[in-house]
This record gives C-alpha cells, sequence and structure tokens, in this order.
C-alpha cells in the first residue's frame, strides 16, 4: 500500500517552500555530512550560489539515501531568515522535528537542479520508511562486504558508531585502499593489539595512517583528493587466535595478487 507523504504531513501553502535535494556533487555525499556533523550539515542549506535559489520564506530539506534506489532522507525544514551576497542565514524549525533523520522518502527525482519549487514533487512523495531511530550511518553489512569511501568512514568512526566498531575494533585482518580515479591500490594490515577499527581510524585523523607510500601521495594530490577517492575494502578477517605472522604472510600475498608494489602502487615494500 503507498501512502503518500501529503496524507500524513498537509502543507497547505507550498508556494512558501523551496526544496533542497541534497546530493553529492563531486566532494561530500550529503547523508555522510549529516551523520558526521549537524552543523555543516546546516552549511549545506546556508551555501548560496550566484543564483537566488532560496526565494521562499522556508527550505523542505532532503538528503540522497545514496544506499538505496530512488530514496531521501528528510533533514528538516529550515527557515530563510537573511539573504546575504556570498549566503543565506537560516534556522531550523519546529516543523516536524521528529522526522528529521527518521522519515525517508520515496522520488525518483533526476533534474539538474537540486533546488527547486515545491510542486509537483511534494504531491509525489511516497513515504518509504519511517525509521525507529534517527540514522547515524549505514549498518554494519557482514565482513564480507566492508567496502566504503573515506568519507563514510570518516563519519562512522566521528560519531564512535556502535555495530561498526563492535565488528571491527577486535578483529585482525588485510585491508585494501583504493583509489578508485585511477585503480591504485594499498594494501594493508591489522594485528597485534591494533584492530581494524582502530587501524583505520588513523586514517580518518591523519590521512595516511603513517603509510610511507600514502603519505607521499598526500603530499602531492591533498586529503580533500583522498577524502573524495579513497575506498577502503575488508579483504579478510581473522579473529585473535591466528598469529600476527600469518597476517603478514597474507598481507604480502595480497600484495603480489594486486601488484601495489609495482605498476605505481601505493605499498613501498
Amino acid at each position: 500500500m503507498t501512502i503518500l507523504l501529503k496524507d500524513i504531513w498537509n502543507i497547505e501553502k507550498t508556494s512558501d517552500y523551496k526544496i533542497h535535494f541534497a546530493r553529492y556533487g563531486g566532494y561530500s555525499q550529503p547523508l555522510d555530512v549529516f551523520v558526521r556533523n549537524c552543523n555543516e550539515w546546516q552549511g549545506w542549506q546556508e551555501y548560496k550560489p550566484k543564483r537566488n535559489d532560496f526565494n521562499q520564506q522556508f527550505i523542505f530539506s532532503l538528503m540522497h539515501f545514496y544506499h538505496e534506489s530512488e530514496s531521501w532522507l528528510f533533514g528538516g525544514i529550515y527557515e530563510v531568515l537573511e539573504r546575504h551576497n556570498d549566503c543565506y542565514s537560516v534556522q531550523l524549525t519546529k516543523q516536524k522535528r521528529e522526522f528529521i533523520g527518521r522519515l525517508k522518502i520515496r522520488s525518483d527525482y533526476k533534474q539538474r537542479a537540486t533546488r527547486t519549487r515545491m510542486e509537483p514533487y511534494y504531491s509525489a512523495f511516497e513515504v518509504k520508511e519511517i525509521l525507529a531511530e534517527i540514522y547515524n550511518g549505514r549498518k554494519f553489512p557482514g565482513y564480507d562486504a566492508v567496502h566504503l569511501s573515506f568519507e563514510e568512514l570518516e563519519a562512522l568512526i566521528s560519531i564512535d558508531q556502535t555495530n561498526w566498531k563492535t565488528a571491527l575494533e577486535n578483529i585482525k585482518g588485510i585491508y585494501l585502499i583504493t583509489d578508485i580515479s585511477n585503480g591504485k591500490h594499498y594494501v594493508g594490515s591489522a594485528y597485534g593489539n591494533q584492530g581494524i577499527w582502530s587501524r583505520w581510524k588513523t586514517y580518518t585523523i591523519t590521512g595516511h595512517g603513517g603509510n610511507k607510500g600514502i603519505n607521499e601521495y598526500l603530499e602531492k594530490k591533498g586529503l580533500e583528493y583522498c577524502r573524495k577517492n579513497f575506498y577502503f575494502t575488508l579483504l579478510e578477517h581473522y579473529f585473535s587466535k591466528i598469529s600476527d605472522d600469518q597476517i603478514i604472510s597474507r598481507e604480502r600475498f595480497w600484495k603480489d595478487v594486486l601488484v601495489s608494489r609495482k605498476l605505481e602502487g601505493l605499498n613501498r615494500n
């Protein structure tokens, strides 16, 4: 049974609103921004391009729920208080605050513009799901399906996301970092007293995790490049009984398989 948003939330004067379909613009996923920092998310509503796109009183804010097709997460209703030359001054209103980060809307919106009039889109919005709790990052998908962007990893670690941390902090393993812009690889490992969670946390703090090859790359490319292009994949995982020597041996195996020490790969040994 399809439930339209207007059936549970009737906005009579839609002409007072602009919709913000926030989505990836080559730098950040708004969904990850929302998880990482609510003030940073508000900044997405305050950004003003050359056009005065938010030329109505209210902003109906949505963020692309990029893990699912045609899915958007409600990010709040903001009131535009002032319009400056280079930004907006906005304030989160009390309208449907209980839905922020919980209400998922189905829409096939694919237009180029990310800021648009309320209709005809509002009337066609379907209620896809109302989450029991505010969205705080993708749930752990299982050890054989760990593949996430630098930015998503950064968001999960910044809030100490419980199910990811619990799954990864006590396991040893081999991981792969891929630069998706050119296919370059770095193969790393976590062993001893350092689980995968702790190891990956160092990357979100330093950008290079203490690795010479990635540090050299970082100096050439810059941290923002790495945040945009690096993806982390768990290749193998083991619990504590396996020896560190076995982990190191498997790390060498994957370096050979993925040729990460040759062909301009990112491993230096």
